[in-house]
């Protein structure tokens, strides 16, 4: 079976690629209106592109009638915004902060998260989350007048006490138990790892590159 895209309509081609294209890691994006209201919202079309500088990529959409979604018409304001990487324990309050609340209600408060302070942005991170990267706007890309590209620098990074062996700096992974989105209502755990051996000659470039 085959599809051709361009002659699709687009919710065709969502329903399509959600289902293939997983599973998807979710950035719960905190931000900060000119109100003082902050807004907290789950994207999957999301991910990291990049380590010099470190970026991440955002893919924010207006709702179906218009009118641009909290988190855009915030990183239109202040440029700024917060990924908050979902957990298990998370997951459910992440999946509550997708209802479509008035602007003038915070997110994280009808669900029960918890704000602390960001060290280098305004907008304040989620206490919950076992990842967050406090993010300045780099590059905005107008796909069309109902989608936004926002690429965004990471410029700091707060890990939750444990995760991160502050030797070696690698993530204990038996700690971090991330979800993924894989579509409508289903999402991923992601307990079930396996290693594949990588060549001596692999390992030798990647721990030159300080990477391993």
């Amino acid at each position: 079976m085959e599809f051709d895209f361009s002659g699709l309509p687009p919710a065709t081609c969502y329903k399509l690629l959600v289902a293939a294209v997983v599973p998807r890691p979710i950035a719960l994006v905190s931000t900060l209106g000119a109100d003082g209201v902050v807004n907290a919202a789950p994207f999957s079309f999301f991910n990291l592109i990049g380590d010099d500088p470190p970026m991440v990529i955002l893919s924010v959409e207006n709702r179906p009638e218009g009118p641009p979604k909290d988190t855009r018409r915030h990183i239109d304001e202040n440029g700024e915004f917060v990924v908050n990487l979902v957990d298990e324990p998370m997951a459910e309050r992440m999946h509550a902060c997708s209802q479509d609340f008035p602007p003038d209600v915070s997110e994280p408060a009808e669900v029960g998260f918890t704000l602390e302070p960001s060290r280098v942005v305004q907008p304040p991170r989620i206490a919950e989350a076992p990842f967050s990267l406090e993010c300045r706007l780099l590059q905005r890309v107008e796909i069309n007048p109902r989608r936004l590209l926002a690429i965004g620098q990471v410029l700091w990074l707060r890990a939750r006490d444990g995760l991160v062996d502050p030797q070696t700096l690698r993530v204990d992974t038996s700690s971090y138990h991330p979800v993924g989105r894989l579509y409508a209502d289903l999402y991923i755990r992601t307990r079930d790892t396996f290693r594949i051996t990588s060549s001596p000659q692999y390992l030798e470039m990647v721990k030159k590159l300080g990477r391993l």
